[in-house]
């Protein structure tokens, strides 16, 4: 059972983690914000409290191996491993610089705690489906995959239009990998509109369903029960799990929430100045709640 304390400190944390993704994306001049603040809460919970990890140690064999997929929204990822650890906060700034170890979309050579590297949408699923299955075939007779390390996949929802997406998600159903837990991004817009008017993806539930996947249902700002959720899927022993968390994209700045147009769009430094504020007005106001 998680305390109120200390969901209340990683709510504070993703506050933090906000302000860092505009402040890495107003210096770099160019990237993706709707995205990144609307998974805030979600990378909060798996660096600070679902993943088996070792910030000090990136390449530990233990590890949880966690794919993102739609990779445009890495600077939430970079920031969370920054404020989890992995490099100075600082370096956070370099996004999208030549030479930096942080590029618009990841690049596993590049940066150690990187599982894979993303760019073109709908390949990852089955990345962490193909790593899932060599993760099972390693293992001992007799040994439970829950004694090793779990495979976790980050999707948008838009990506779901590329049928790689689909191939991924059946391979897995039929290879009942129950040690894969994927969590679709459901924010309902990509660069160029709604999903719905783009590519309906609804019934998204029933559809993975099909596919013989365990299917949740949460509030992606809801941390406990982002938390929950996955704690859900390493009980299912039959099938992989998918998570659909229903986020708003550009949570936390109200001029920019459900605005797809700010899909691939940073902030210009008086933007910056205004969403900073207030990001910063929102987490004192988290701080005060639970004082």
């Amino acid at each position: 059972m998680l305390s109120d304390t200390y969901v209340a400190e990683l709510e504070e944390k993703a506050a933090a983690i906000r302000e860092t993704i505009i402040e890495m994306l107003v210096a770099a001049g160019s990237g993706h914000t709707a995205g990144p603040l609307g998974m805030a809460d979600i990378f909060t919970a798996l660096y600070f409290s679902v993943l088996n990890h070792r910030p000090q140690e990136p390449e530990w064999a233990g590890r949880d191996r966690l794919f993102l997929s739609n990779g445009h929204i890495v600077p939430v990822r970079y920031a969370a491993m920054a404020h989890s650890g992995y490099f100075p906060i600082e370096e956070c700034l370099t996004l999208r610089k030549f030479g930096s170890r942080l590029q618009g979309h990841p690049e596993r050579l590049r940066l150690p705690g990187l599982e894979a590297t993303s760019g073109p949408l709908g390949s990852g699923l089955s990345q962490a489906a193909g790593y899932a299955l060599g993760a099972r075939m390693d293992l001992p007779a007799g040994r439970q995959v829950a004694n090793k390390f779990r495979i976790y996949c980050i999707l948008s929802d838009g990506e779901h239009d590329a049928g790689n997406t689909w191939e991924g998600a059946m391979f897995a159903g039929n290879n009942k990998l129950h040690n894969l837990t994927a969590i679709v991004d459901r924010n309902n817009i990509q660069i160029n509109g709604p999903t719905e008017d783009v590519m309906p993806l609804e019934n998204l539930r029933r559809k993975y369903e099909a596919f013989n996947w365990h299917v949740l249902e949460v509030d992606g700002h809801n941390i406990r029960e982002c938390i929950d959720a996955t704690n859900q899927a390493k009980a299912i022993v039959e099938k992989p799990t998918v998570i659909i968390a229903h986020t708003i994209p550009g949570k936390g700045v109200k001029e920019i929430e459900f605005d797809y147009k700010w899909h691939g769009k940073a902030p210009n430094p008086q933007e910056a100045q205004k969403f900073l504020a207030e990001l910063r007005t929102l987490q004192g106001k988290i701080q005060s709640e639970h004082q």
